[in-house]
């Protein structure tokens, strides 16, 4: 199926290879354009670099949480704007998140949490939907 916003870039940070293969691939089939890093250590400064559409990011990452990186992103204002689906299986991880982004919804805003094992029809769903949603 065609879409209309062809050629959006979407950065996927995560240490897992199985799971980024079969992201990339799906995203990589509906035209988006889909860069990958597998760890946080230097997400920041690849985030400023590249500017994508949009950030997909595992809460679960080796030398730096994803949750540091979240920070780091929504509190640098080159970076503030992008969007991001974080995701994880970790239960007390996700209730963490869930609540600072209750707490604080103006600097999480645009941050979506979703908990593995997901759909990744839901992912695709919630993807266009997020690329899609209007600036500020």
């Amino acid at each position: 199926m065609r879409r209309l916003f062809v050629g959006k870039q979407i950065l996927i940070i995560d240490d897992q290879n199985q799971l980024l293969s079969l992201m990339r691939r799906i995203l990589e089939d509906e035209q988006y354009q889909v860069h990958i890093l597998q760890n946080g250590k230097d997400a920041l400064s690849y985030m400023k670099a590249l500017l994508p559409d949009l950030l997909i990011l595992d809460l679960k990452l080796g030398e730096i949480s994803g949750q540091d990186v979240l920070k780091q992103l929504k509190e640098d204002p080159i970076t503030a704007e992008i969007p991001v689906i974080v995701y994880t299986a970790a239960v007390l991880e996700a209730e963490e998140v869930a609540r600072e982004i209750g707490d604080d919804p103006i600097l999480y805003q645009k941050v979506h949490l979703i908990r593995k094992p997901f759909d990744l029809d839901d992912l695709l769903i919630l993807v266009e939907q997020t690329v899609n949603e209007p600036v500020h």
